[in-house]
């Protein structure tokens, strides 16, 4: 089976119990609000690679208007369900391809790490090409080096995983042409053991 076709059966096959295992409180959610306070209301969002749009659309959507990218179907149809009152697109994240300066900000939370590693450059570049001036993203990479990762348990499904280092990630950010204004490991809210690299960025 394709990387990307392990993690799109396992999403599809886990979607309802990950909806429950995500929440508001968490660490990883609470980094939101400094994207959120460096954005004028109303403003336009990608989440890239949304799921089922809960915790993360559905906070973003008291403040912008929201639209959520997700090649799983199965957690589209819940993300239309649970937070209709964003745009929902299902779509691999690796080829979108919205017009230049379509957004004012995109965030990305546990996506990017389930994309093999030697596509996460040119995703970030397809980021920057979509964002206004300035725009930000916010985005949750790897923390450590996996090349392939495969679990054959994850939630009762099997997943994939690729990212570099945190200080590969941080330079590959840079290199696509964002200032970082800040980078946090943060641990996994779902699996504490783990931890994640969030960086938040501006073109």
């Amino acid at each position: 089976m394709d990387k990307k076709d392990i993690v799109k059966t396992g999403y599809n096959a886990i979607a309802d119990h990950y909806v429950t295992m995500r929440t508001e409180e968490s660490e990883d959610v609470q980094l939101l609000q400094e994207l959120v306070q460096r954005l004028p209301k109303g403003a336009s969002i990608l989440d890239a690679g949304c799921g089922a749009g809960v915790p993360v659309t559905q906070c973003l959507v008291q403040h912008f208007e929201v639209t959520g990218v997700d090649f799983a179907e199965n957690q589209i149809q819940l993300a239309r369900q649970l937070v209709p009152q964003a745009h929902f697109v299902c779509k691999d994240m690796t080829e979108l391809d919205f017009p230049d300066h379509s957004f004012d900000a995109i965030c990305s939370y546990y996506a990017v790490i389930h994309i093999p590693r030697e596509e996460h450059n040119p995703l970030l570049q397809n980021f920057y090409r979509m964002l206004n001036p300035s725009g930000y993203i916010l985005v949750c990479m790897g923390s450590v080096d996996v090349k392939d990762d495969i679990n054959e348990d994850y939630m009762g499904a099997r997943m994939y995983w690729s990212h570099y280092d945190a200080d590969t990630n941080i330079r590959m950010v840079e290199e696509c042409g964002f200032t970082v204004i800040w980078s946090k490991i943060v641990k996994d809210a779902t699996h504490p053991e783990s931890t994640h690299l969030f960086v938040l960025a501006q073109k």
